[in-house]
């Protein structure tokens, strides 16, 4: 008997039950769409903190002031902060690209009779190669313009958009905090970060005006405070060196003695990302369990209904049978109407979890993904489902002997 034959014989099969066949599948429907939900919801999530992170820079260490994480001190800024110093001694380390130090601070910022809340970054001329970020209109501030403290501003996308409309920001003269500056350039658009904030709103100032004219350089101790420090290395493969080669350095810079907690912290996003991959990997692993517990227990209801159905045809068999069709035929007619119950559960279970996916996505604005290769594997498990579960009861079937079955009541 053909593929096709048996394929025509358990599709009237299950359309002379039809309710039995949809219930019966109702299992591998659920297991299926819980699958395709889960996964397409993790993977769009993983896509979207990829993303985020790659925004950053892979290549980029973070050095923060403040306690080790590892070690039982005070949060990050409860150490004395980074210095200008620091950072020359830093750029001098093989491996190093460029470094910048990052000093925030809320402003309002005022333009006419506009009125605007943002966050104001102070930082070096290399901040800008460093995240990758170029100036759409304008230009970025010089190194001179860094270190002489110029009121001059580059401003992101949505600022310029909030104080100026559709007009050219460029050349334009705003206020910070009541300070006035020259807006000499207008980033390009780098969107949201992917954890909600809006990377373009913002205003980059030259470091040395940050702390002498808007946050003031009240740290006595380190006149020179750089914030955090975006450290900029050659390849992500130089993340490990570099990054023990800044420790070692602070370390011996900050006079900290053998054995002692370090009291900064160094950054990397590289690790943050295979932390990131790591338990992504074991939430899908999770998740595939959960979804294999459910098409399990679709398939013992499967085994179950494909039981009853033998005992209920227990005469068309010894019928069959006697008119000389073999026990290979009957065993393939009952597990191919077992294996078409589970790829119809699961072709339906698919345009399910996709539409619960969709709509999940559209309300809650959650990213989703789903791929080629997990729609293929959601039908490739349930075709096994009814191999594997359907096979008992189709043997069963080919084992009747013909003559009692055709004696069954």
């Amino acid at each position: 008997m053909s593929p096709i034959e048996i394929l025509k014989i358990a599709l009237n099969a299950l359309r002379a039950n039809k309710m039995r066949s949809f219930l019966t599948m109702l299992g591998i429907i659920i297991g299926v769409a819980s699958v395709i939900v889960m996964v397409s919801i993790s993977s769009g999530a993983s896509s979207q903190i990829e993303k985020a992170v790659a925004s950053l820079g892979t290549n980029i260490l973070t050095v923060f002031p403040g306690a080790d994480f590892r070690a039982r001190r005070e949060g990050a800024g409860s150490a004395r902060p980074l210095s200008e110093s620091d950072v020359k001694a830093i750029e001098q380390l093989p491996g190093v690209v460029a470094v910048s130090g990052s000093l925030s601070a809320g402003a309002q910022l005022i333009y006419g009779n506009v009125n605007w809340s943002t966050q104001v970054q102070g930082v070096h001329e290399a901040y800008f190669g460093i995240r990758d970020w170029d100036v759409q209109t304008g230009r970025e501030f010089t190194s001179q313009e860094a270190r002489s403290g110029a009121k001059v501003a580059v401003i992101g996308a949505t600022t310029a958009k909030q104080l100026f409309g559709s007009s050219d920001p460029v050349g334009a003269r705003i206020r910070v905090n009541r300070v006035p500056f020259t807006v000499i350039g207008v980033l390009q658009s780098k969107g949201q970060s992917g954890f909600g904030q809006d990377q373009d709103d913002t205003v980059l100032i030259p470091i040395s005006t940050m702390r002498n004219r808007i946050r003031g350089n009240t740290d006595v101790t380190v006149p020179n405070n750089v914030g955090t420090l975006q450290v900029q290395v050659d390849t992500s493969d130089d993340l490990g060196p570099v990054s023990d080669e800044i420790t070692d350095l602070l370390r011996e810079r900050r006079h900290i003695q053998p054995g002692q907690d370090n009291d900064f912290m160094v950054g990397n996003r590289a690790e943050f990302i295979r932390t990131r991959t790591e338990a992504l990997n074991t939430m899908s692993l999770l998740l595939a369990a959960t979804g294999g517990v459910a098409l399990v227990v679709g398939g013992i209801g499967i085994m179950n209904i494909m039981l009853v159905s033998v005992t209920e045809r227990t005469r068309e068999i010894g019928l069959r049978m006697a008119i000389g069709a073999r026990r290979k035929v009957i065993l393939s007619q009952f597990l191919g109407e077992a294996t078409t119950l589970c790829i119809l559960g699961g072709i339906i279970g698919i345009f399910l979890g996709a539409g619960i996916s969709t709509i999940m996505a559209l309300v809650g604005s959650w990213p989703i993904t789903i791929d080629l290769w997990t729609v293929l594997t959601a039908i490739a498990a349930s075709a096994f489902v009814g191999i594997f579960f359907g096979f008992y009861p189709a043997r069963k079937a080919s084992m009747l002997n013909p003559i009692e079955a055709l004696r069954y009541e």
